[in-house]
């Protein structure tokens, strides 16, 4: 049955809303809502990603902007940059210990007590509805995905190997679950046509 167009104005607000009472952590905060997105992008990216031009694709904002955020997070001793292992023309960028520490003070922190206040089956339930969202509307503005390996079309595993036929690499275990600027959502024929703008 599909929702009447109040029901889904209420529920885009409502996400909105909620968006904006999980970035907002006061006054006192040492960080700007940008500066904590970015930090957790860079905890949460895989080593290809945690570039300035990955976290400017990710916040849907320019390269100078987030050339700008990772400076202002380097100065404060809370990042560093590194030279990447696969291309060593091109800087990659690490949570320093006192980036980790800042992030035990992330004001998304409440978010994630109440969500985890929620019964495992409704979590699997809106994570899978989110998510769908989350791709729907970056077709429809035609903008970047993200989302980690093992939910990526890219994604093989094979025994104990795991695979990235984009990198045309083996992945490590660890970045599995890291988000990824070559992530390509898996297809569901159920729901691409619907997802696509009319």
């Amino acid at each position: 049955m599909q929702a009447d167009h109040q029901t889904s104005d209420r529920i885009a607000e409502l996400l909105i809303h909620i968006g904006r009472l999980a970035r907002s952590a006061g006054s006192g905060s040492a960080l700007t809502a940008a500066q904590w997105t970015c930090l957790r992008f860079f905890a949460r990216a895989n080593a290809n990603t945690r570039t300035p031009s990955g976290f400017a694709s990710f916040q849907a904002t320019t390269r100078g902007t987030a050339s700008q955020i990772v400076k202002s997070l380097e100065g404060l001793g809370l990042v560093t940059r590194n030279r990447s292992d696969r291309d060593r023309r091109s800087v990659v960028f690490d949570l320093t210990g006192r980036g980790r520490a800042m992030l035990a003070q992330d004001p998304l922190g409440d978010l994630v007590e109440v969500i985890r206040d929620i019964d495992a089956a409704d979590q699997d339930h809106v994570l899978a509805i989110l998510s769908r969202l989350a791709a729907g509307l970056t077709t429809r503005r035609d903008c970047p995905a993200f989302g980690s390996c093992r939910d990526c079309s890219h994604f093989a595993l094979s025994g104990d190997t795991a695979h990235c036929a984009c990198m045309e690499a083996d992945l490590a275990a660890a970045d599995i679950a890291r988000l990824c600027a070559s992530f390509a959502p898996k297809i569901d024929p159920e729901t691409t046509t619907q997802d696509k703008p009319t």
